[in-house]
Order: C-alpha cells, then structure tokens, then sequence
C-alpha cells in the first residue's frame, strides 16, 4: 500500500504532482482530488516527486508527512561559484591523521547519501563502512600480509603483477601504498536488483565525496583497494560483497594537508558542440 493520501482542505486541485509523476499513475477527474487508483499502485516508482512537488504541503504517501521534509527555498541550495569552487577544489587526498571521524557525522553522511540518484529510483546501493581505525589497521594487515603471501606462491595473476610492488613497500618501509594511511573505508556495491549497477555506485561515492570535502574530510576512489579484493576472496566476503556485485571503494578520514589553492586545469576541457541537421 502506498499510503497516497490528500488533505482536501489544502489541496487546490493545480495538478502538479498529476503533472509530474515519472509514472503517471497519479490522475484527477472532474472536481475530485488526486487519486492512485490501487492496481497502478506497483508501478509507483518511490520517488516521492509528489510529496515534493504540493505547493500547498497536501499530498502524503509512504505515511511520510510533509512537514518532515525540508523546506526548499530560491537560496537553499549553495550558490554556483561556490559549487564550483568545491568542483575545482576537490583533492585526492592520500595524507590522512591518525584519528577517527567522529560516528555522527559519518552516519550523517552515510544517511544523506542514500538520496543519490539510480536508475529506475531502484535504491539497491548497499554501504559498507569501516568506520574505526583500529579495524582500518587489522584489515590493511591482512591485506598486504596476504598479498606478500601470494606474490611469494607466485599466484598473483599478470593482471594484477603491478601491485607486486606494494608488498616490499609495506615490508621494507611500512608504508601503505593501497589504503594510504586512511583511518576509514566506504565500500558502495549493488547487484542484480539494480537497473544500472555501476552508474548507481558512481554516483553513490561521488555525492558521498563532495559531502565529506564539504565537512571537512579528505576523500580518495581506491582502485587499488578494489583489485586487491578481487585476489582475496575470503577478505572481500569479509566485507559483505557477494560474487557478481558491482562495487568500488573510497577511503576518507581527516586529512593530514591543505591545499591553499585549485589547480589549473579549465584549458584541458574537451567539448563538442553537437549538431543535429533538420
């Protein structure tokens, strides 16, 4: 059940969320107030466009009351320079401190993130979160401590040679070529209940990065992380992935650098003007 309520004393019939329904399963006849008629109700796609688009705060669905949402107003959103100070602002970042983020603001994030936009409004994007730098630390060992272990059997496919030369690094110097000293890790997967997997998880870590640059964290996409799970089966069963998921990593903490200013990199655009003949 969809839970599609109206309050006829505040509707004033405009149609909007009629207009707008990615479905259009929601219909008003005559006089009458908008109406989901109950076998269209499986073609509902959850978006919630209707919720959003009532002027006057009427229409409830999912038992989600208007006046829980936030309000959205002309200056609610930040302004273009400053997105595009933070577009060209953003870093890599691959120097972190020793600490942990506080939990609040990584389920802050975690929680805002999940309004990231999927194919088809599916929501399969499934997170998994090392959110404690000791567990960081336990699950670097393993991996890198595996890894040597592998490269010693000979095992390490010629895919994956190049990340031979992570092993001497951790062993010779301690130093951490794959999770760069990150104190956390963000795994974002979805598999077969996703219209379009890949793009889902792209676009889940992407809205995640800009948040956390935005509170203040460093953020890095980890392919290396990636391909290290994929030599370790029983480590990437560890952390919740299932064989045939699309998945990718991201690690964050506070970083231990400051950039004072962006790169200058506009000149490198490649832009086509495309032309369609009549």
């Amino acid at each position: 059940m969809l839970q599609f309520t109206i309050d006829s004393t505040k509707c004033t019939k405009c149609g909007q969320c009629v207009l707008d329904c990615p479905a259009q399963i929601i219909e008003r006849t005559g006089d009458n107030v908008p109406v989901i008629r109950s076998e269209n109700e499986g073609d509902c796609l959850r978006c919630q466009h209707c919720l959003a688009v009532c002027p006057e705060a009427a229409l409830s669905i999912f038992g989600r009351a208007p006046k829980d949402s936030l309000g959205l107003a002309a200056k609610s959103f930040p302004s273009l320079d400053k997105m595009l100070a933070l577009v060209r602002g953003r870093r890599s970042v691959r120097r972190y401190r020793d600490e942990n983020v506080d939990q609040p603001l990584i389920q802050k994030l975690l929680t805002a993130v999940t309004n990231a936009p999927t194919g088809v409004n599916r929501m399969a994007v499934t997170f998994s979160v090392i959110d404690d730098k000791d567990v960081m630390h336990r699950l670097r060992v393993r991996c890198l401590e595996s890894l040597a272990a592998s490269m010693q059997a000979g095992t390490l496919s010629e895919h994956h040679e190049f990340l031979a030369w992570v092993v001497p690094a951790w062993i010779d110097k301690k130093e951490d070529v794959i999770f760069r000293g990150a104190p956390h890790m963000l795994i974002a997967a979805a598999g077969t209940g996703a219209a379009c997997p890949q793009e889902d998880v792209n676009l889940a870590l992407a809205y995640f990065e800009l948040m956390a640059q935005c509170a203040g964290l460093g953020t890095v996409w980890c392919g290396l992380a990636k391909m290290a799970l994929e030599l370790l089966p029983d480590l990437k069963k560890d952390m919740g992935l299932a064989p045939g998921q699309f998945y990718y990593a991201m690690l964050f903490g506070v970083p231990a650098v400051h950039y004072r200013r962006t790169v200058q990199r506009d000149d490198q655009s490649r832009i086509r003007r495309v032309q369609i003949q009549p």
